[in-house]
């Protein structure tokens, strides 16, 4: 089973993290790793798959806090594990409590703060980056846990690349030019949602040295899900983050 780590993030032996693939699995065809019971898949494979991939990062799917997600920029503090209402991001500064979020394309934006010892995971597709929600949670940290951003370190996991992810001019109008360029086809573009993400970090006060940015594009790389490469066929990854002291 192949597992994408976080150099910046082994520098805490406290925090686990973790990312998984489609390696590994169970499940047939395309499906392979899928952690989701929200895709056509076999319950029981997914069970299973669960147990595995849980299970090579040293944990039960008893301790792990799951969410709904629907692209919302809606975040939710949790402080034990199990289903939680829809939700986009999740924080907890409760040890032994791990945040999993579902990652098919979307982008994967993990926080940490070591001073304060909480952790959020956020899942920023394009919606949820247009509507800045790394940049409210970032906010949330402050107010319920006193974080300063200073202290955050970032995480951005393997999602749709500007290599691949290829979108329509309503939705490149929603973000920085920086972030865009022309596609391949006219009135189309190829859209950056790792560097929209990265600057709303930046712009939120959060250090560049503190920020590891994972190169792979899910779309372009077959070891990842993607949603927009192979649509029904497609399972889902789970990023997870906890701290386990």
């Amino acid at each position: 089973m192949t597992i994408v780590r976080s150099e910046l993030f082994a520098r805490f032996p406290e925090l686990l993290f973790g990312m998984s693939t489609v390696e590994g699995g169970i499940s047939p065809g395309t499906f392979g790793l899928n952690l989701s019971y929200n895709v056509q898949d076999d319950p029981a494979n997914v069970e299973e798959n669960r147990r595995l991939f849980f299970g090579a990062l040293g944990l039960t799917t008893d301790q792990v806090a799951f969410t709904s997600q629907q692209h919302t920029t809606d975040i939710l503090t949790v402080s034990s594990p199990g289903q939680n209402d829809t939700c986009d991001a999740l924080i907890t500064a409760s040890a032994g409590v791990f945040l999993a979020i579902s990652i098919a394309d979307c982008t994967p934006v993990m926080l940490y703060d070591p001073v304060r010892k909480v952790a959020a995971g956020i899942h920023a597709g394009w919606r949820g980056t247009a509507g800045r929600i790394v940049e409210g949670c970032i906010r949330r940290l402050q107010q319920e846990f006193g974080t300063v951003p200073h202290d955050l370190f970032a995480f951005i996991g393997p999602s749709a690349g500007v290599c691949c992810y290829e979108v329509g001019a309503e939705v490149a109008a929603q973000f920085p030019d920086q972030c865009v360029r022309p596609g391949a086809v006219k009135g189309k573009f190829l859209l950056d949602v790792k560097k929209a993400n990265v600057l709303q970090l930046l712009d939120n006060g959060v250090r560049n040295s503190n920020i590891e940015v994972h190169k792979d594009c899910t779309i372009h790389d077959r070891r990842y899900h993607s949603h927009r490469r192979d649509g029904t066929g497609s399972g889902r990854m789970f990023a997870v983050i906890g701290i386990t002291t």
